[in-house]
């Protein structure tokens, strides 16, 4: 009987063991590029394969949408918390400026190893940067990536303040129903068509530097 036992709890360790090495944790580095655009809260998820936010060449989701053209991850974040596919997901709390740096954490378990991000660029009508599906790293090796911005094609580019929120602007987030290419593409930048002056808000790409690392549990703290 006390051989019994200690044979159940050794097993009872070694799956403890097992479960915990079958955890990952991520630190997802974003630096904003530009000179003058700023980054909205950037939403970052960790899944398995074949979870896409957005697909280049395809009309975006209304959620996405509603992140490229008013900046509001919430309604992207409850369409991937039902997708039994993502891990984790969290964000970076605020606005990103120009030139400054943020780092996002999120855990990740057995085969659970792509990233996905996006962030609202502003002041743009519904430009965007993104990860889509990409591989993290093993080991604890990192992964760089330089990411060009996106337009969702959810909106026209009419350059108005009115539809373009955030510090600069103050207009309104959404237009739902306003149209606009209808795929998402790379961004054609800001031509000075409406209230924005190209020779400051507009940009060359890349405008994001993302860094994945995979990091021990306590470093993610």
């Amino acid at each position: 009987m006390k051989f019994k036992l200690l044979a159940i709890i050794f097993g009872l360790l070694l799956a403890g063991t097992a479960q915990a090495s079958d955890n990952h944790h991520y630190k997802v580095t974003i630096t904003n590029l530009t000179k003058a655009q700023v980054f909205t809260p950037i939403l970052v998820l960790s899944h398995r394969n074949g979870v896409h936010p957005f697909v280049v060449g395809e009309p975006a989701s209304d959620a996405f949408a509603a992140l490229a053209e008013g900046g509001d991850i919430m309604p992207l974040e409850m369409m991937m918390s039902g997708n039994s596919k993502v891990v984790d997901i969290n964000n970076s709390g605020g606005l990103l400026m120009p030139g400054e740096t943020v780092t996002v954490f999120v855990d990740a378990s057995g085969h659970a190893r792509r990233i996905s991000l996006a962030s609202m660029l502003i002041p743009t009508n519904d430009s965007f940067i993104g990860l889509n599906n990409v591989v993290a790293p093993r080991g604890h090796g990192k992964k760089t990536y330089w990411v060009p911005a996106y337009d969702a094609g959810s909106e026209p580019n009419d350059e108005l303040c009115v539809s373009i929120p955030g510090p600069v602007c103050g207009g309104e987030g959404g237009s739902p129903g306003a149209g606009g290419e209808g795929y998402v593409h790379i961004s054609s930048g800001i031509h000075g068509i409406g209230d924005l002056a190209p020779e400051t808000y507009d940009w060359r790409n890349p405008v994001a530097k993302v860094v994945v690392q995979r990091v021990r549990g306590e470093d993610s703290d």
